[in-house]
């Protein structure tokens, strides 16, 4: 068992060794204790101190416990003893005059043994003590959560008091004026607001119902004569197919740069469309042969079919002639220009270095008034030029543009970037005057654009609807028009051409070609349809203005300075023939009947 060391006062009495337990509370010396004496005044007086009956709870004990204390004072040894069930406090014999001890004065000249023997100043026991009290009133230290135990809930939010307005008046009530009296203008306000609204809402309603009856429709008697959902390659091409290719390199009266091929490379059916495909040619000829040294012969010609009136250029030897007529004089120059091409690095002439298709239903179909709807996907690459649009059979009225052309949709294959309308365009116009220097498109063209998304990627409808009384040409629904023109004057006056134009040095008088024709004339014959991808040109469809485009149109090798600019734009065109190509999914046409 362990031995506690012990101590003896002076008169030779021996100390008790402190508990290892200790609580404090607060008691009273008797009156005739007094500073500085060192012991009390009688040493041989005996104090006790008892507490009441009832226990008295320690306010430094653990709760539910109870402290008795016992206060003696020993005349030998001038120290006194509290004494509690739970603890031992050494009160030294100070004189002290105040009658209530506190943890303070025990820090000041007392000491007490230790359980090793040793002496400890009270000021050391005051800090251990504290410290243990300071522990046992602490909140315990916090557990980690686990998947059985909640986090402690947050302390309730204290409730301050809200500002109050400065503008309130701390006088009385506040004045509400509006209650005895109402204000007249605030009627007047409520019934103007709400009129307005009724009466813009029976505005818009009118101007839905007038544009309703004011346009106009085609009568219900048409006549389907065209309906290809090309569900088959059978019976679209060759000699009795419903389009005919139209072979042709003379670049078609614009300049364009590209040849038109009978190949199955450049026009085909696959997968249950239509597909007109841009290639190069250099991948049948190669490179070299393109720029020098090469003459090509286009194979299955087909300028003695055409005589070159499907070209947007008059020529004038056959100016009245009919497309399919074969009983004209034969044209050397005209249709080795057509037919054939020499490339010769001298004079910075190429062979044509694109193939594509142009196809049509000049053999099969035409219409008078009617409807033709195309649904298709224009192709992405820069310097593109698809196309849908119609053709008179017969040049009645003369050479392009006094016979007319309808364009139901050009657009340009270049990006949604492109400064001069790229592929989220699309235009639609009519081509119309009484010569090539004449024409009056500016007056009768339009377009409708795509804001987030281009027309190349996805299928659209685009539509012709026409009359003797209007021409509209629109995509996907009426309300996307691209041009809305009713006919209530002739394109002759619509016009308004001067009646002398100047021919070089000789002023020559200008006829009205449609001058015994009706107000719709050029565009009261039949017309048939053209489908086609044309690449490049220099007729300003694509705009030098753009700062772009690697050649120039007046530039006489501006083929070739396309060509050799090709690292700028062949990454444009993807390989795959889905996004290169001009896909028609549906053709359909109706005649009035």
């Amino acid at each position: 068992m362990a031995h506690h060391p012990t101590e003896l006062t002076q008169d030779g009495d021996t100390l008790s060794p402190p508990q290892p337990r200790f609580g404090i509370a607060e008691f009273h010396l008797p009156s005739s204790s007094r500073p500085g004496t060192g012991r009390s005044t009688s040493s041989s007086q005996s104090l006790s101190y008892s507490p009441p009956q009832t226990a008295t709870s320690n306010p430094f004990s653990p709760p539910g416990s109870t402290t008795n204390f016992n206060v003696s004072e020993q005349p030998s040894s001038g120290i006194r003893h509290a004494v509690s069930s739970d603890s031992i406090l050494l009160v030294p014999q100070s004189g002290m005059h105040s009658e209530s001890a506190s943890i303070a004065d025990f820090s000041r000249g007392s000491s007490f043994y230790s359980g090793n023997g040793s002496r400890l100043e009270a000021a050391d026991y005051s800090h251990r003590s504290f410290s243990r009290l300071r522990e046992s009133f602490a909140s315990p230290k916090p557990r980690p959560l686990t998947m059985y135990s909640t986090a402690q809930q947050p302390s309730a939010k204290i409730q301050r008091e809200r500002p109050k307005s400065t503008m309130l008046s701390a006088r009385g009530p506040v004045e509400k004026p509006w209650i005895s009296s109402r204000d007249p203008y605030a009627r007047v306000a409520y019934f103007l607001t709400y009129g307005m609204m009724l009466l813009g809402v029976a505005a818009s309603a009118f101007r839905c119902w007038s544009s309703w009856r004011d346009t106009p429709v085609l009568p219900e008697n048409l006549c389907l004569v065209l309906d290809e959902g090309f569900d088959s390659a059978e019976g679209i091409f060759g000699e009795n197919g419903k389009f005919f290719r139209e072979v042709d390199m003379s670049g078609f009266g614009n300049g364009e740069f590209e040849m038109t091929t009978a190949s199955e490379n450049n026009s085909y059916v696959h997968n249950g469309r239509l597909y007109i495909t841009p290639t190069f040619t250099s991948d049948v000829i190669g490179d070299a042969a393109i720029v020098d040294g090469h003459v090509f012969n286009i194979t299955d010609c087909t300028f003695n079919i055409t005589h070159g009136l499907g070209y947007t250029a008059s020529i004038p030897q056959f100016a009245s002639n009919s497309t399919i007529a074969m009983d004209q004089t034969f044209d050397a120059a005209e249709y080795y220009r057509a037919c054939s091409s020499v490339s010769n690095v001298t004079s910075g002439q190429i062979i044509n270095p694109v193939q594509s298709a142009r196809i049509s239903t000049r053999k099969t179909v035409s219409i008078k008034y009617g409807r033709v709807e195309v649904r298709a996907k224009i192709p992405k690459g820069d310097w593109l030029w698809p196309a849908i649009w119609m053709l008179p059979v017969d040049n009645k009225y003369g050479s392009w543009p006094m016979s007319g052309e309808i364009d139901i949709m050009e657009a340009r294959g270049n990006g949604i970037r492109y400064p001069k309308q790229g592929s989220n365009y699309v235009r639609g116009s009519l081509n119309w005057g009484p010569a090539p220097f004449l024409n009056r498109v500016w007056q009768t063209y339009g377009w409708w654009t795509q804001r987030r998304t281009s027309y190349a990627d996805d299928f659209h409808t685009y539509s012709l609807e026409w009359s003797e009384d209007f021409i509209r040409i629109y995509v996907d629904t009426r309300l996307h028009h691209l041009l809305d023109l009713r006919v209530k004057e002739s394109f002759w006056d619509r016009g308004d051409f001067p009646r002398v134009v100047q021919n070089g040095s000789e002023a020559v008088i200008l006829d009205n070609p449609w001058a015994n024709a009706t107000k719709s004339a050029p565009f009261d014959q039949p017309f048939y349809l053209i489908l086609n991808v044309a690449v490049g040109g220099t007729n300003g469809w694509f705009p030098d203005r753009s700062g772009e485009k690697p050649w120039l149109d007046g530039s006489n090798t501006a083929m070739g300075d396309f060509w050799r600019a090709r690292q700028q734009w062949q990454p444009t065109w993807s390989s795959d023939p889905e996004d290169r190509s001009l896909v028609v999914d549906s053709v359909k046409m109706w005649q009035l009947c």
